[in-house]
């Protein structure tokens, strides 16, 4: 159900300023033991169009499709502890406006700003433009803005201090590395060698950058705001360096990029119990937190309407959709406000929001 999200890896060792909730900007920190949590500032790298997902990101941008009860982009950042965050800087290319009356209207337990690209920068440039609006201490964690995983965010950073890396990334396996950086793995916790999407067969591990790393202000400092990688132009000059260190995760890692990943994070959200409202049985999640018979594997959003004798397996129905009596669904994305007439039967299929069938 899952593709290869819950394979377990071998453990080897212009810009625009929003805030969702004022807070007091600085140090805090809470206790996880006897030690205590170091906080950090966030980039997300938010900058797609989403055209893998369309139509669902026709007149919405990806970062705020809903997984269940939060937004693709609350999905990424819940990896980190909120007691660690000191801002969430944002680094988004298009749908500013959609996303700043987002953060204006909701109610979030950190502060967001959107550091604003003009055009694409690349990972790299746009982590160096986001640089300007970072106002903590100490390393930065970056993540991919399409990302759904169990990351430990907390051993990421201890194995950050312990090798005192100037970067750390938190790394998965796979067994088609090539389309990913890749990363060769020492007995000590240190990446030796990096490679982005190498040519098949000629990959030296198969453990990947699972898009969630820590990276130390002095290598930002020295980053351009023009059009690079950092995968291709930073992360393989500090892996030469000896000063690159990864540490893998165990669970699941989900690209939620595509209409089959998107339901694969949406189920993998519901078997991970990471919802805060509405209820789950059969395998699926549902917003009014009413089992509905017929219905499996699936998430059914606010305000949807489901007729009698309907089928959904495997699918994504989003708020305000309306299912006709008989309908049969299988991996299907229904879009918000979306209707499906009667005794329609649809195998992966995308539907957009408000799209009538």
């Amino acid at each position: 159900m899952f593709m290869s999200t819950l394979r377990r890896p071998n453990n080897r060792l212009s810009t625009m300023r929003l805030t969702s909730m004022h807070e007091a900007s600085g140090t805090r920190s809470a206790e996880s033991g006897n030690c205590a949590r170091p906080t950090m500032d966030v980039v997300v790298l938010a900058g797609g169009f989403g055209t893998r997902l369309r139509p669902l990101t026709e007149g919405r941008v990806k970062p705020l499709l809903r997984i269940l009860d939060k937004t693709l982009l609350e999905r990424v950042v819940e990896v980190v502890p909120e007691e660690m965050v000191d801002r969430v800087v944002v680094a988004a290319g298009y749908g500013i406006e959609e996303m700043r009356n987002w953060v204006e209207n909701t109610n979030l337990p950190y502060e967001i700003v959107l550091s604003v690209e003009e055009e694409a920068l690349g990972t790299g440039g746009a982590i160096a433009l986001a640089r300007e609006h970072l106002t903590g201490e100490g390393p930065v964690l970056i993540l991919n803005g399409d990302l759904v995983s169990s990351v430990d965010v907390v051993a990421l950073t201890q194995h950050h201090e312990k090798t005192q890396a100037k970067a750390t990334l938190s790394l998965w396996q796979v067994e088609d590395p090539s389309r990913f950086g890749v990363c060769d793995l020492d007995d000590f916790g240190m990446i030796r060698r990096f490679q982005e999407k190498p040519a098949p067969g000629t990959e030296f591990s198969n453990l990947i950058n699972a898009g969630c790393y820590l990276i130390e202000r002095e290598v930002l400092d020295d980053m351009g705001v023009h059009k690079h990688s950092m995968e291709r132009e930073i992360f393989p000059d500090i892996a030469k360096s000896g000063d690159m260190a990864g540490l893998t995760f165990e669970g699941y890692f989900v690209d939620a990029g595509t209409p089959s990943s998107f339901i694969d994070a949406t189920q993998v959200c519901i078997s991970s119990s990471r919802f805060d409202s509405g209820s789950s049985c059969c395998e699926s999640w549902f917003s009014d937190a009413v089992c509905k018979s017929g219905v499996t594997g699936s998430s059914i959003g606010v305000g949807t309407k489901l007729g009698e004798d309907v089928t959904i397996r495997d699918s994504v129905i989003m708020d305000g959709a309306q299912i006709g009596s008989g309908v049969q669904l299988t991996r299907c994305i229904v879009g918000e406000r979306a209707s499906i007439s009667a005794g329609t039967e649809l195998s992966d299929a995308v539907i957009g929001h408000g799209s009538a069938i």
